[in-house]
């Protein structure tokens, strides 16, 4: 029997493969199709402080290999995520819960997070610092070392439950970004998000997206996934969570011997619903047809 259990900066879970924020909202979907007590974990949707209903106009866009979104971290806020969405959480998912959280300031960064890590279903925050579909704030704070450092050792100072930092590719170098983070006290990195994108509506010659910009997710950006994953392992001494273009068991294996100790599942749910259950069922056969009892074991293997 293959040994898929991991564990991230003291949380363990039963396997690595976790629902991405902004493709599982608070659980309530999937758990329609199937018992998401078999997956290690999920991320839920982007939460910020006060509620936010997100950008105009058209917000997803078909592309090959993949697909373009600009929904700009719609959300119910903080206070309604606590009181309605997590009570409703605790009645089909057992497990802690990953609490991914959004800001446009580092007091609301902190306000929030200090919110959520109250929570005793949140079983590890997620900082988002790297939105591609906001202004004003998210990607902002991403792309320079400085302040990614500034928000992480705000947020780190007020919550007591290991704080993991999303990254953004579009930064000018991820693995400074990667470093900064760590040295301000990141328990753990989760990279990437999505990738800078457009499209163009020939009909009316302008952008397709109302936001001009969106963020690109999907198989097409899986190889860019890896090779950030791979660098910021080799720069960093914390726990990775990888994601990107992963819709497989083998690219879930093939991210974790990139230097992942747990992957994310994004855009693939969009298309197959059952897709992380699918991948979860899948994985122990891929491992044992590879040789490997324990999956840990992998953990960076490409490296070796």
């Amino acid at each position: 029997m293959v040994n898929t259990q991991v564990c991230l900066s003291g949380l363990t879970l039963a396997n690595p493969v976790v629902g991405a924020s902004g493709t599982f909202g608070y659980g309530a979907e999937f758990a329609q199709y199937y018992d998401i007590n078999c997956l290690g974990s999920f991320s839920f949707k982007g939460t910020t402080l006060s509620p936010r209903f997100g950008n105009q106009g058209i917000r997803v866009a078909e592309c090959p290999a993949g697909m373009l979104n600009s929904v700009g971290l719609q959300n119910p806020g903080v206070d309604k995520v606590i009181q309605e969405e997590l009570p409703r959480l605790r009645r089909f998912f057992h497990k802690p819960v990953i609490a991914n959280v959004s800001g446009f300031s580092i007091e609301e960064y902190v306000k929030t997070c200090a919110a959520l890590d109250r929570q005793e279903q949140v079983g590890l925050i997620e900082l988002n610092i790297s939105c591609p579909n906001v202004h004003g704030g998210g990607m902002s704070f991403g792309f320079d070392p400085a302040l990614a450092a500034q928000v992480v050792k705000a947020v780190k100072a007020q919550v007591k439950k290991p704080l993991y930092v999303k990254l953004t590719p579009n930064a000018p170098d991820i693995v400074a970004v990667a470093r900064a983070c760590q040295e301000a006290g990141a328990d753990g990195l989760s990279l990437i998000n999505t990738v800078l994108g457009m499209r163009i509506d020939l009909a009316t010659r302008r952008p397709l997206l109302g936001n001009v910009t969106g963020g690109l997710s999907g198989p097409a950006i899986l190889p860019i996934a890896l090779s950030m994953v791979y660098r910021v392992y080799e720069a960093v001494s914390i726990p990775i969570m990888g994601m990107g273009g992963v819709s497989s068991a083998r690219d879930v294996i093939e991210m974790m011997l990139a230097g992942a100790t747990a992957v994310q599942v994004g855009a693939a749910n969009l298309v197959d619903p059952l897709c992380c259950k699918k991948i979860v069922e899948a994985l122990p056969g891929q491992l044992e047809a590879m040789g490997v009892e324990d999956i840990q074991t992998i953990i960076g293997g490409a490296h070796r």
